[in-house]
């Protein structure tokens, strides 16, 4: 996330809501738990799947299983990492791959590249955040006014 919400900015689009399975990596007391905080501090909603359906967050698992497939199960097969941040490192490069150079045949990118189906939907996206924003939303969250108008 420390890496996301600054993408999203730079590009005009805020962060206003993640999806999230119910792990405890994401969910916890909203002010002691440090992902709940960095939410809370970004002005992000948090939205969480129902308990038991996968399938609510399908692109994300099937993401899941093609980065332990095409990544993790190759990569820990070719070397022995010695620390997180060499980890780290062969991740990001893939991850740069995955994003700017494969292109993707599923519903949303259609032959193009997930970077590419971004940049192509961007003035839509920036069109949905002002129309938030107009909606009564401040700093993401729907203020009292707009419910008593």
């Amino acid at each position: 996330m420390i890496r996301v919400v600054p993408f999203f900015d730079e590009k005009g689009v805020g962060c206003l809501r993640i999806l999230t399975d119910r792990g405890t990596e994401y969910c916890g007391n909203p002010t002691t738990h440090e992902f709940q905080l960095f939410l809370a501090l970004n002005d992000i909603e948090h939205t969480r799947t129902k308990a038991r359906s996968p399938q609510t967050n399908g692109i994300c698992e099937r993401f899941h299983k093609t980065i332990k497939d095409e990544f993790y199960s190759i990569a820990f097969r070719r070397k022995i990492y010695l620390n997180l941040e060499e980890l780290q490192k062969d991740l990001d490069l893939w991850l740069y791959k995955y994003n700017n150079q494969r292109t993707h045949q599923g519903k949303r990118c259609q032959g193009r590249t997930p970077m590419d189906t971004f940049k192509d939907n961007l003035p839509l996206a920036k069109e949905k955040c002002i129309g938030y924003m107009d909606e009564g939303h401040v700093d993401g969250i729907l203020t009292d006014d707009h419910l008593t108008a």
